[in-house]
């Protein structure tokens, strides 16, 4: 005579399967932890490397050097044209990876692009090397003058020694800035004559008679791309959405007001290091009430009440 030997305490359906698909996972995540595969362990050393602290370079002649390590800075602007939201302060330029792009590799994806951030702290991702193109090849040490080439180089990959120039071509139907349209800047770790941009005097009166002269630092420049004659330019009122939040977009386009001068969107500054404070930067130092012009009109505005 046949018992009945089912329970409620028998399983029944697919648990075998289950269990063994479980322990397969678990497996896989271990084997993926030592190896340091995980996406957290892959933003913690892309983190760790991009927003290290870094050095610059300090000037003992007031002049930027062939090696020097900067910051490329767009000074605080006030309001103008610009419809929207308008970030305000001292804009550095930084390396913004792609945010989903990121998830999926160890290192960084070429070309990568950059952005400007409401930040003067030297790190990994904000601080550049001017380098030599290989057509006029200076010496390390060597002043940069007003026309000459020079390019703008990142140490920020994960791969030892690895460089990234800043780079730009002219704008096409398939390859052109996200939100304005215009000319894209990126980082690429090709060495091609893309990678090439000049120092212009700011005064474009006095731009021919500064021709050959030493470029001072942390005085505003407009910096144009070599290939395209097109100004680095920074839009405050134009944000991006980066793997480290909303940034400010940057561009290669000449902005000219009506008497034919390069607006202060395409101002720039390259910024050395503080002698007195390794950690800092020479725009922490505070100006002489007689360089300031806020305070002195401050002053002025005390004084005739």
């Amino acid at each position: 005579m046949a018992q009945n030997v089912y329970g409620p305490g028998v399983r029944m359906g697919n648990w075998n399967e289950d269990v063994y698909l479980e322990e397969e996972r678990m497996r896989d995540f271990l084997e993926r932890r030592e190896k340091g595969e995980l996406l957290i362990q892959r933003n913690r050393r892309l983190k760790k490397n991009i927003l290290r602290p870094m050095q610059l370079s300090v000037s003992e002649d007031g002049y930027v050097h062939y090696g020097d390590k900067v910051i490329v800075v767009n000074p605080d602007q006030v309001l103008g044209e610009e419809a929207g939201k308008f970030m305000r302060g001292d804009l550095s330029l930084c390396m913004s990876p792609d945010e989903v792009k990121t998830q999926l590799r160890d290192d960084l994806e070429i070309p990568c692009g950059v952005s400007a951030v409401q930040t003067i702290v030297p790190m990994g991702r904000n601080t550049f090397t001017i380098l030599s193109d290989r057509a006029n090849s200076c010496e390390t040490g060597q002043v940069v003058v007003y026309g000459q080439n020079f390019c703008l180089g990142m140490a920020a990959g994960l791969e030892e020694g690895k460089m990234l120039y800043l780079t730009s071509d002219h704008r096409t139907l398939m390859k052109s800035s996200l939100k304005s349209g215009l000319q894209e800047v990126t980082l690429t770790d090709e060495v091609t004559h893309l990678n090439c941009w000049q120092a212009a005097f700011l005064d474009p009166q006095l731009r021919l008679e500064y021709e050959g002269f030493p470029v001072r630092a942390n005085e505003k420049i407009v910096i144009y791309h070599r290939h395209t004659n097109r100004a680095l330019a920074v839009h405050r009122n134009l944000s991006l959405r980066t793997y480290f939040g909303k940034e400010i977009e940057v561009v290669a386009h000449t902005h000219l007001d009506s008497h034919k001068v390069e607006k202060p969107k395409n101002h720039w500054m390259l910024v050395t290091g503080n002698p007195r404070n390794k950690s800092t930067t020479m725009l922490d130092i505070s100006k002489p009430i007689t360089e300031d012009t806020c305070a002195l009109k401050q002053a002025m505005d005390i004084n005739t009440q």
